[in-house]
Order: structure tokens, then sequence, then C-alpha cells
């Protein structure tokens, strides 16, 4: 870590004299990548651009850095995939009212921007109606097996 700026001294005569100090104990020598050009998305990469590729790296689920308004409408895209999994049309409704719930919410708490996006409330019966459309049929009850007849007593010793 470098040490603090003396008073008195430019920002710009401080930074000289670090970059100086480093060259001279060797610390800019064997470097990887010395004497080529930056590549090219290296030049094109924008602070969001570098933010995104980190949290890649890093293993961040980058729908964790949108906006609250944007993360709700990406949550109601992604509702129809999340109720297939279910078992239940009670499970498929709770789902879309408790969405509906945290919508209502970020209604009433004030904006972040006049450019905040807002987002909208899922239509439930739709949510269901597509739930039970793409829901593989039931499977057939087995039928049960033929009965015997039992045979009598008296029919048993012959």
């Amino acid at each position: 870590m470098a040490e603090r700026k003396p008073p008195g001294v430019s920002y710009e005569t401080w930074v000289e004299h670090q970059i100086a100090r480093g060259q001279a104990r060797g610390a800019f020598e064997n470097l990887s990548g010395a004497g080529r050009p930056l590549p090219r998305e290296a030049l094109s990469e924008n602070a969001y651009d570098w933010a995104v590729a980190k949290a890649r790296r890093e293993g961040v689920d980058t729908a964790a850095m949108l906006p609250p308004g944007l993360a709700l409408r990406r949550e109601r895209d992604e509702l129809p995939q999340r109720a297939a999994r279910l078992a239940t049309e009670a499970e498929v409704r709770a789902l879309a009212e408790d969405y509906d719930a945290r919508v209502e919410a970020f209604w009433r708490r004030p904006a972040e921007s006049r450019w905040a996006p807002v987002p909208g409330l899922a239509d439930v019966d739709a949510l269901v109606e597509g739930w039970r459309r793409d829901r593989p049929p039931p499977p057939p009850a087995p039928e049960p097996a033929p009965q015997r007849a039992a045979r009598r007593w008296w029919r048993r010793r012959r």
C-alpha cells in the first residue's frame, strides 16, 4: 500500500514520485503483456461490461445487480417457468399472489428516479391457465385385475 501524500505536494508530483520509485525498484519489469497492445475487448469495455464480467467470474448472479423495478419485471417474465415446477393449482396461485404483493409494496415506496421502471402485476388466471395447459395429462388409472371366482370347498376336492 502506498503511503499518504504529504501535505503541500500536488497529486501529479506525488504520483510521478511513486512511479519513479517503482521503476527504481523494478516493479514494472517482466510484466505479462509488456510490449503488446491492449486487447480490443479491453478498449471497448465500459464500466457496466466490466462489472458484469467480474460478477460472472466471481459466480454472482447478475440478476441481483438489477434495480428493484427491473428485478420484479424479470421475475414476472420467469413466473411461468417457476409455476411449471409446482404440483398444485393452489401453489401456482400463491406464487402469483406473493409476486403481486411485492409489486404493490414496490408501488408504495418513493420512486428512485423519474425513469425507474414500474413493474406490472401478474395475471393470476392466465398463469394458472397456462400451468394447466402445459401440464402433462394425468396417467390413466390402472385397470383392476380381473378377480377369479372363488371356488367352493366342495369343488376343490375333485
